[in-house]
Protein backbone atom coordinates (compact mmCIF):
# COMPACT_ATOMS: atom_id res chain seq x y z
CA UNK A 1 0.00 0.00 0.00
CA UNK A 2 2.94 2.28 0.69
CA UNK A 3 4.03 1.99 -2.95
CA UNK A 4 0.53 2.94 -4.13
CA UNK A 5 0.56 6.06 -1.96
CA UNK A 6 3.94 7.10 -3.38
CA UNK A 7 2.70 6.53 -6.94
CA UNK A 8 -0.45 8.53 -6.28
CA UNK A 9 1.57 11.39 -4.75
CA UNK A 10 3.92 11.41 -7.74
CA UNK A 11 1.07 11.47 -10.23
CA UNK A 12 -0.59 14.29 -8.28
CA UNK A 13 2.63 16.32 -8.16
CA UNK A 14 3.18 15.88 -11.90
CA UNK A 15 -0.39 16.93 -12.71
CA UNK A 16 -0.20 19.98 -10.44
CA UNK A 17 3.14 20.97 -11.97
CA UNK A 18 1.73 20.57 -15.47
CA UNK A 19 -1.31 22.66 -14.59
CA UNK A 20 0.78 25.45 -13.09
CA UNK A 21 3.25 25.41 -15.98
CA UNK A 22 0.52 25.39 -18.59
CA UNK A 23 -1.38 28.21 -16.91
CA UNK A 24 1.71 30.38 -16.57
CA UNK A 25 2.66 29.72 -20.18
CA UNK A 26 -0.78 30.76 -21.38
CA UNK A 27 -0.90 33.82 -19.13
CA UNK A 28 2.43 35.15 -20.39
CA UNK A 29 1.64 34.49 -24.06
CA UNK A 30 0.90 37.61 -26.16
CA UNK A 31 -2.76 36.80 -26.94
CA UNK A 32 -6.08 38.58 -26.48
CA UNK A 33 -7.83 38.02 -23.16
CA UNK A 34 -10.63 35.97 -24.72
CA UNK A 35 -8.10 33.69 -26.43
CA UNK A 36 -6.19 33.32 -23.18
CA UNK A 37 -9.35 32.37 -21.28
CA UNK A 38 -10.21 29.77 -23.94
CA UNK A 39 -6.72 28.31 -23.68
CA UNK A 40 -6.92 28.16 -19.88
CA UNK A 41 -10.32 26.48 -20.12
CA UNK A 42 -8.96 23.93 -22.60
CA UNK A 43 -5.92 23.23 -20.40
CA UNK A 44 -8.25 22.72 -17.43
CA UNK A 45 -10.38 20.27 -19.42
CA UNK A 46 -7.26 18.43 -20.59
CA UNK A 47 -6.00 18.24 -17.01
CA UNK A 48 -9.37 16.93 -15.81
CA UNK A 49 -9.36 14.23 -18.50
CA UNK A 50 -5.79 13.28 -17.66
CA UNK A 51 -6.62 13.07 -13.96
CA UNK A 52 -9.66 10.88 -14.71
CA UNK A 53 -7.51 8.55 -16.81
CA UNK A 54 -4.83 8.28 -14.13
CA UNK A 55 -7.44 7.66 -11.43
CA UNK A 56 -9.11 4.96 -13.52
CA UNK A 57 -5.73 3.30 -14.11
CA UNK A 58 -5.05 3.42 -10.37
CA UNK A 59 -8.50 2.04 -9.58
CA UNK A 60 -8.10 -0.79 -12.09
CA UNK A 61 -4.74 -1.63 -10.56
CA UNK A 62 -6.29 -1.84 -7.09
CA UNK A 63 -9.15 -4.00 -8.37
CA UNK A 64 -6.69 -6.35 -10.11
CA UNK A 65 -4.62 -6.70 -6.94
CA UNK A 66 -7.75 -7.38 -4.90
CA UNK A 67 -8.90 -10.06 -7.36
CA UNK A 68 -5.48 -11.74 -7.27
CA UNK A 69 -5.49 -11.68 -3.46
CA UNK A 70 -8.99 -13.14 -3.42
CA UNK A 71 -7.94 -15.93 -5.81
CA UNK A 72 -4.83 -16.64 -3.71
CA UNK A 73 -6.95 -16.83 -0.56
CA UNK A 74 -9.37 -19.25 -2.23
CA UNK A 75 -6.43 -21.40 -3.34
CA UNK A 76 -5.00 -21.49 0.19
CA UNK A 77 -8.44 -22.39 1.53
CA UNK A 78 -8.79 -25.26 -0.96
CA UNK A 79 -5.34 -26.60 -0.06
CA UNK A 80 -6.12 -26.40 3.65
CA UNK A 81 -9.41 -28.27 3.16
CA UNK A 82 -7.69 -30.95 1.09
CA UNK A 83 -4.96 -31.34 3.70
CA UNK A 84 -7.52 -31.55 6.53
CA UNK A 85 -9.52 -34.11 4.57
CA UNK A 86 -6.44 -36.24 3.84
CA UNK A 87 -5.41 -36.17 7.52
CA UNK A 88 -8.84 -37.48 8.58
CA UNK A 89 -8.40 -40.61 6.51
Amino acid sequence: MKNSNNSFKLIGAILIGAAIGGTLGVLFAPDKGSDTRKKISKKGADLKDSLKDKFNDFLNSVVDKFERAKDDAAEVEDKAKAKAKSEKV
